[in-house]
């Protein structure tokens, strides 16, 4: 058995690259930094960008502070080939143009050898083709519809076909749905996802949907749609809510009576994170299922560590959803690219990125793969009153990444 001393050093280093991956000497500008990006002899600057105003506050707080320690840790291991991360942040403000200003900023007057950052679909495609007219590189957390692929673009979130249809395959096979409710936020993500959705849902589960419905982002009155649940009486409501219209939803489905714990219907989310429950409180959320590949209560020694130095920098009351774990990655992978290229340029950190593994992910393992997302595995958990998820499925294995799946598009 471990001394408790060797216990506590190993802890201390659990979130390290492995061994193959770490610090590389310090090697000359000249040879780090050909393409005029912000690094100097003892520097290097990155790009923070998220909304920490507005309704995606709610949100994108957690992807912050994720990426803050991501790279706290990483400075105090010696940096990365040497040099010390500086941050330069900028706040999307929940509007995708300023998504699209901002970008630019730190681009081209700033200079950033990367960014991290966006939320929303609709702030990534706002964001999207500055990066690829600038050749910045953008770490993007969040899970998404897929239908993209770009070689200025690392997803450490979800695509498509490990959250959506993996999740109603659960739905169908574990709880024999067969009639299905779509609901969803007005813009890009919501309305491509439920269009995967029904796809899967009519042509593969040979089930039916019942209703699609769509509310702006900030939207508050939810009592017409509930009542239209009730009318429909699915299965399953399938809901991709995003933002501050999680808490007026799930607080006026409770006040409209039903039992999410009932299952009748069974509500499955593939928006709701740790994140947002805070701000929902759990009393009125108990019940729901939640798709993702990662929740705060994964009992693996990475995660343990993980939210312990979390909570530690933050505070003991904070919480942590997919989204914040996938943001924490970013700077990880990043830094795992930036030394097996020996170089912070970005063209040489793109072509070095694929393939990377990182065996100390909080949600267990994570390995790029060349169409730039990552393999990782799905999880199904139903929320709990103290606000946190309990897994009641996860996937044998880690999941390829697929972001055009056939039949889908």
């Amino acid at each position: 058995m471990l001394s408790k001393t060797l216990s506590s050093k190993l802890k201390k280093t659990a979130l390290a690259l492995s061994a193959s991956l770490l610090l590389t000497p310090t090697i000359t500008q000249a040879e780090v930094n050909t393409t005029g990006l912000a690094v100097t002899d003892d520097s290097v600057t990155v790009g923070i960008l998220h909304s920490v105003t507005g309704t995606m506050a709610i949100s994108e707080t957690g992807s912050v502070q994720a990426e803050k320690l991501a790279i706290e840790q990483i400075n105090a291991m010696g940096g990365v080939l040497g040099r010390q991360i500086k941050i330069i942040q900028e706040d999307g403000a929940s509007d995708w143009p300023t998504f699209a200003e901002k970008s630019k900023k730190l681009l081209v007057n700033d200079k950033v050898a990367a960014v991290f950052g966006c939320w929303t679909s609709a702030s990534r495609k706002a964001a999207l083709p500055v990066f690829e007219q600038y050749n910045g590189m953008l770490y993007y957390p969040t899970f998404y519809e897929g239908l993209e692929q770009s070689p200025n673009v690392i997803y450490t979130g979800q695509e498509a076909t490990q959250q959506i249809l993996e999740g109603l395959d659960w739905a169908s096979k574990t709880k024999g749905a067969k009639k299905f409710y779509l609901l969803g936020s007005d813009y890009i993500w919501p309305r491509t996802s439920n269009k995967i959705a029904r796809k899967h849902i009519e042509n593969v589960l040979k089930a039916k949907v019942v209703g699609e419905e769509y509310y702006p982002l900030g939207h508050t009155q939810f009592n017409s749609v509930i009542n239209k649940i009730k009318l429909k009486k699915p299965d399953v409501v399938f809901i991709s809510v995003v933002g501050g219209s999680n808490v007026a939803f799930y607080k006026q489905l409770k006040a409209a009576g039903i039992d999410m714990t009932k299952e009748s219907p069974l509500f499955l989310t593939i928006s709701v994170t740790e994140d947002e429950i805070l701000g929902i409180g759990g009393e009125n959320i108990e019940g729901i299922y939640a798709s993702m590949k990662y929740f705060q209560s994964l009992p693996n020694d990475n995660n343990k560590a993980f939210v312990e130095a979390f909570k530690k920098k933050w505070g003991k009351d904070i919480v942590i959803g997919d989204v914040t774990q996938a943001a924490y990655l970013g700077p990880w992978l990043w830094k795992a690219a930036v030394e097996k290229a020996g170089s912070f340029d970005v063209d040489k950190v793109r072509e070095a990125s694929p393939g990377i593994e990182l065996t100390t992910a909080p949600e267990g393992y994570v390995k790029v793969h060349k169409n730039h997302h990552l393999w990782s595995k799905t999880r199904i958990g139903v929320a709990m009153p103290d606000g946190q998820y309990k897994v009641v499925y996860e996937s044998d294995d880690l999941i390829e990444p697929d972001p055009f799946p056939e039949g889908y598009q």
